[in-house]
């Protein structure tokens, strides 16, 4: 399908995903070898992303088995159509009768039913799901098999036999081998780690945050609609924010949101960042403990009003709430850092 490495970087900027050099030779290796491929890192850097662009790409159509605690072979695999089968066995009622005529006791009826082929086990009653689904399917597709690390290793034993021979067994019917070969995307966020026997299968890629540039251009193409100073802005914000303690740092497609949200208040240019501080945080960060954290640092004071109790001589601190990012976007520095200096200076007094 894809010639080279720099032919499939073609084909995904098309599809307006941005990749790097070394990941497109791996991804073009796992389509060429059509071997599984295995992406990890943290959530938010473009792993879904990648195999829904390919897809796309590659003129195929992606087959998802979002994965989560619980999911067992009946959601993954396949189940049988009980409906179906019950409307198919009151249809054959009617002929039981003609089947048993001449039999006696009730060996010879049970043997009898036991020697006909009555049809409920077959492809006909069965329901794929997406594994299942991936490999029956006459023309090639992208099957995805998302946030694999959310499963029980129970699960990643039940993809061994697809990741590895490309076949589904069904032990009412045999085993089904793949009609078309897929190419298998699986993603995980390093929650827990994988066994070895499934890495062992797989091509592996580690999935870091783009770089600061790189970023840029694909919020860019996202967001064609963001002044490129204003979307540099919101990407420098989260790199910041990223090298914080954050129980959950801010994604690509939440920069993307930021960045759409300073277009949609009109935000022309870095010097008006002002007036979207509050909302770029709101899509960046996604839990009150951080907020408090980014606004901490981001001011470079604490990011607190130091309020000291004179007859008990404790120092409280209290949220600010104005001024969240303008340590990110260079803005206000003089006048937070002269409050700041205030706040110290009667915290000092106080604790004398």
């Amino acid at each position: 399908m894809f010639d080279s490495p720099e032919t499939l970087a073609e084909a995904l900027a098309g599809e307006d995903y941005v990749i790097d050099p070394e990941f497109a030779v791996v991804v073009h290796l796992a389509t060429a070898l059509e071997r599984p491929l295995l992406l990890e890192g943290p959530a938010g850097v473009g792993k879904t992303e990648l195999a829904k662009s390919l897809a796309a790409a590659g003129g195929r159509r992606l087959v998802r088995l979002q994965c989560y605690e619980g999911l067992d072979d009946g959601r993954a695999l396949y189940e049988w159509d009980y409906g179906k089968q019950l409307m198919h066995v009151q249809m054959l009622r009617d002929r039981i009768g003609e089947l048993l005529s001449g039999t006696t006791t009730m060996a010879q009826a049970s043997a009898r039913l036991r020697a006909e082929d009555t049809g409920l086990y077959t492809e006909d009653f069965l329901l794929p799901r997406p594994l299942l689904e991936a490999l029956l399917s006459p023309e090639p597709v992208v099957l995805l098999v998302d946030e694999v690390d959310r499963t029980e290793e129970s699960m990643e034993a039940l993809l061994l036999e697809v990741l590895a021979e490309g076949q589904v067994t069904v032990p009412e019917i045999g085993t089904f081998t793949a009609r078309s070969t897929p190419w298998v995307v699986l993603t995980s966020n390093d929650t827990r780690e994988l066994s070895p026997a499934l890495k062992r299968r797989c091509l592996h890629y580690q999935v870091a945050f783009p770089t600061p540039e790189r970023e840029t251009e694909i919020v860019s193409r996202r967001a064609p609609a963001v002044a490129t100073d204003v979307v540099a802005d919101v990407v420098e914000l989260a790199r910041r924010l990223r090298e914080l303690p954050l129980r959950k740092s801010p994604s690509i497609s939440e920069v993307i949101d930021a960045s759409r949200a300073a277009a949609v208040l009109g935000l022309e240019s870095a010097g008006e960042s002002e007036k979207v501080r509050s909302t770029l945080l709101a899509a960046l960060l996604k839990y009150g403990s951080d907020r408090e954290l980014a606004i901490a640092r981001l001011d470079g004071d604490g990011g607190a009003a130091v309020e000291v109790a004179e007859d008990s001589g404790w120092v409280r601190r209290s949220s600010r709430p104005a001024d969240t990012t303008s340590g990110a976007f260079g803005k206000g520095r003089a006048a937070s850092t002269g409050g700041s200096a205030g706040a110290r200076d009667r915290a000092r007094r106080g604790l004398r």
